[in-house]
């Protein structure tokens, strides 16, 4: 069991830094829709947005989601204590959906600036934070 608890230790180390990606992208993308016309900022921005994205998002995610089946595999009881696991699944496969939109946000930005005003990013960057809500509640609190 204490092979599990490392595979544990690694999924929710995993799940922050993909959290942080998740929290931190749309800012970016606030950043790019409100000083489109400055090509200089617009520039810089553009490589966070991609480097962000690509090189600590998405290992991140599949990091996440891969330790979390190997975790499910070692220990697939854990289907039989109640459908807070089933609701958790399903609001991480909506956190697995809003991640990949927003590489389509990210290539809209790149193709025209001026896609979505920024006011839109702010609100959706709140998106992430519902969902892990939900997800640290149904792991901690197992309501159902």
């Amino acid at each position: 069991m204490a092979f599990y608890h490392w595979i544990l230790a690694f999924h929710v180390m995993s799940f922050i830094s993909w959290m942080a990606m998740l929290f931190y992208q749309p800012r970016l993308y606030v950043y790019h829709s409100e000083n489109a016309d400055n090509k200089g900022f617009v520039e810089v921005v553009q490589i966070q947005e991609y480097k962000l994205f690509k090189y600590i998002g998405t290992p991140a995610m599949w990091a996440t989601i891969i330790s979390g089946a190997f975790m499910l595999y070692l220990n697939p009881s854990i289907f039989q204590s109640g459908g807070w696991m089933h609701a958790k699944l399903l609001l991480v496969l909506l956190l697995f959906v809003y991640h990949f939109s927003l590489e389509f946000h990210r290539k809209r930005l790149i193709a025209n600036p001026h896609y979505r005003p920024g006011r839109f990013y702010r609100f959706y960057n709140e998106v992430p934070t519902l969902l892990m809500m939900g997800i640290v509640i149904f792991v901690v609190v197992k309501p159902f």
